[in-house]
């Protein structure tokens, strides 16, 4: 992963994790469709992020909430961010990719990226993020993100690295 000489955007071999614009939002929320957006997005979770961000203008500072660009197109195919700010050291994060681009290998490719950023942050020691077990492509994505299981109930898995863990890979 490498930032942008601007220090926004993280490029990954195939994305581009880039800040919400104030445009996107504004879209998202009024149900407007834009041209530089894939088929399928904004999802259902989009939209929750979209009004998320509008509500809490600090969520788009430099460690929040991005949409997930795929480089080859151009187009948006997904949003993943940090939860900012960190619990104790703690950061949480999630994401989604839109159906059109799913099975391509990209939420593992930005969740790795994201994840390798937060630990970039003053005072992050820990990533984490809770996966719904009915969904076992999103585990895998976990995993090839370098998190661990940590916990489980009978719907929802709890995944966690540690800067040291992630580190020794």
């Amino acid at each position: 992963m490498t930032s942008s000489p601007t220090g926004t955007d993280l490029t990954t071999d195939r994305l581009v994790l880039r800040t919400w614009s104030p445009d996107d939002i504004t879209a998202v929320l009024g149900g407007i469709r834009l041209p530089h957006w894939a088929p399928g997005f904004p999802a259902e979770g989009d939209r929750v992020i979209a009004s998320f961000v509008a509500d809490r203008p600090e969520a788009l500072d430099a460690y929040g909430q991005r949409q997930i660009i795929e480089r080859e197109s151009g187009l948006v195919v997904g949003a993943i961010g940090l939860f900012w700010p960190p619990d104790e050291g703690a950061v949480d994060f999630g994401y989604g990719v839109v159906e059109s681009r799913r099975g391509l290998g990209y939420a593992s490719e930005a969740a790795r990226a994201i994840v390798e950023y937060a630990f970039s942050a003053p005072g992050v020691h820990t990533v984490r993020a809770e996966v719904e077990l009915s969904n076992p492509a999103s585990v895998r994505v976990q995993e090839k993100a370098g998190l661990r299981r940590r916990s489980a109930d009978g719907s929802v898995a709890r995944f966690g690295v540690t800067a040291a863990e992630f580190a020794r890979g």
